[in-house]
Formats: C-alpha cells, structure tokens, sequence
C-alpha cells in the first residue's frame, strides 16, 4: 500500500531506508507493514506510531539507534502502508503489536517499546496480553494518555467544560479532507500539536506525514480515542516503564502523564520537556532517542525468568 507524498525526503526527518521489510498478519487477518532497521544481532527496540502518523514519524530515532540497535517499526492498521483491517478499537491495537512481536523476534527475546501517542495507547491496551509479558522488557510512553483524551485536551483555548468538551470532539472528529500541505496548513498543525519554538523543518516533516492519513482512517481512530478507557491498562503494565511528555502538548497535557506516573505499577520517571508539544519525537529527537538508549542500558540484559 504506497502512497506518494508521505514523508519529507532529504534531511533529518526523512525516513532511512530499511535493512529489511516484513508483513505481520493480525488476528483478524489485517496486514501490517513493519520495517527492520540495523544490525540483526542488536538490541531490540519496538516504535509503535501515533494517531495520522506511519514509520515515518520516527526518522530521527531509527536514523541514530539503528547504528548499534536492531529498530523495529509498524505502521498501524490503516496507517502508511497497512491497510486498514476489518476491526477498529483498542483490541485490535492489541493484537497488531502482539502480531508484530510474534513476527520479528524470537521466543522469549525481549525488546524495549516505545509508543508515541496511540502507540502509547497500544503498549497499554496490549499490556495484559502474553505476548506482550513475553516479550517487553520495559517501555516509553511518550506524549500520551488512557483516559479523559477530549476533556482535558488543550487545543481549543477556553476553560475546561461541556462547551470545551463540545468543540474538542467536534474538531479531532471531524470528517473534512485536511488537503494539500499549505502554509495555513503547517500554521494550524503547529498550533495543534507543536511547541511554538519548533522548526519550520520539523513542522514540514509533522506535516506531510499527518496530511498523508487517509480521512476515513483519521476518521475512525478519532472516534476510538473519544470513548478510550484504558486506566485497567496501565495498571497491568507491570514492566519499568518512563513517561516523557512535552509542558505545551495541548493534545495529551502534562495531566496525563502524572496520571500515568500515579498509576503505573512500575513507573521509572517522568520527564517534562519545557516548551515542546505533541510531538516530542520530532521536536526532541535526541532527548527521546537518549531516553529509549537509557531503557535498553539499563533493562535490556534481563532475560525472561530473571
């Protein structure tokens, strides 16, 4: 499934070729493209995308882990080049990262996850799941929430309640094209999910690869994160696990991530990034990149039965 236009192709932000590319098959039957980048003997990291984003979103990661580091990234259902599947919804998050682990690594080889956002959303929604406990050594949760997504969302700037609420829901759950990529475009995708200090290089790239989503996929996926309940999750999240989150994310505030942090069975630190927004992994890509690099130093060398 290529789609043209999808990612910036020079600089920074644009997406390394992979060592080797694969299809995991969901348990409904759904098709998961997934990237393997680095060295096959290497430590593995899992990067699980967020919401309108693809592998893409991670460049800057896989660029700099994939040196000593074997990177394994998806794109989720319906996202980049997966199609989308039959089901839409937290289970079937689930079951594509179990698909995706069950494919790339070895029985009780273990990896360090991270997710961005619905990535975040699915480590979550997988925690309780074997294959998970199988494979996951420790996780990031990066920008990210389980509960509350519209209530305590930031992008619409007037004091929490109903009418909030309202708008919100309107607004991330709307049905419009997002068009071509145009400077009023790249304007308001900052506004929404940037720190106002990010690159005008950094929004370009944010900014094709969002643009790129298809809108019945955009669609769909917002009507999950309206209705998500995820706190049982966290709290069968059993693994050492960081969450960073950006003090100007409007869409996942810093709220949720003390809430994460409260909640997590063995939660190893929260980091707030001054100024940065939703989309910490482009805006910080070496402050993230550090603190996935940090989970595999430090946790990466148990084996399972440790």
């Amino acid at each position: 499934m290529s789609r043209r236009g999808t990612h910036v192709t020079s600089g920074a932000y644009a997406p390394p070729a992979p060592a080797r590319t694969l299809t995991a098959v969901s348990a409904d039957g759904a098709r998961l493209h997934v990237e393997v980048h680095g060295p096959e003997q290497g430590p593995a990291v899992i990067l699980a995308h967020g919401w309108v984003c693809s592998t893409a979103f991670w460049a800057a990661q896989i660029r700099e882990l994939a040196v000593d580091h074997r990177v394994i990234a998806y794109d989720q259902r319906g996202h980049g080049r997966s199609p989308a599947g039959a089901a839409c919804g937290t289970e079937a998050l689930a079951d594509d990262l179990e698909a995706v682990l069950d494919a790339t690594l070895a029985p009780g080889e273990k990896a360090v996850i991270a997710g961005h956002s619905m990535g975040g959303m699915t480590v979550m929604a997988a925690a309780g799941r074997a294959g998970f406990r199988e494979h996951a050594v420790a996780v990031l949760l990066c920008s990210t929430g389980s509960s509350r997504l519209v209530a305590e969302a930031l992008v619409i700037p007037i004091r929490a309640g109903r009418p909030r609420t309202w708008l919100t829901r309107r607004l991330l759950g709307s049905r419009a094209p997002l068009g071509p990529v145009t400077p009023l475009a790249r304007r308001i995708l900052k506004y929404g999910t940037m720190g106002a200090g990010s690159a005008p290089h950094m929004v370009e790239a944010c900014a094709r690869i969002v643009h790129a989503c298809p809108r019945k996929v955009r669609y769909a996926w917002s009507q999950v994160l309206d209705l998500l309940d995820l706190d049982h999750g966290v709290r069968e999240l059993k693994v050492p696990t960081a969450v960073l989150v950006g003090s100007a994310d409007r869409l996942t505030p810093p709220v949720q991530a003390r809430a994460l942090a409260a909640a997590l069975p063995n939660c190893v630190g929260v980091t707030e990034l001054p100024g940065l927004g939703h989309m910490s992994p482009v805006e910080a890509p070496e402050l993230v990149t550090g603190k996935i690099r940090e989970l595999v130093m430090t946790y990466a060398g148990i084996r399972e039965g440790a």
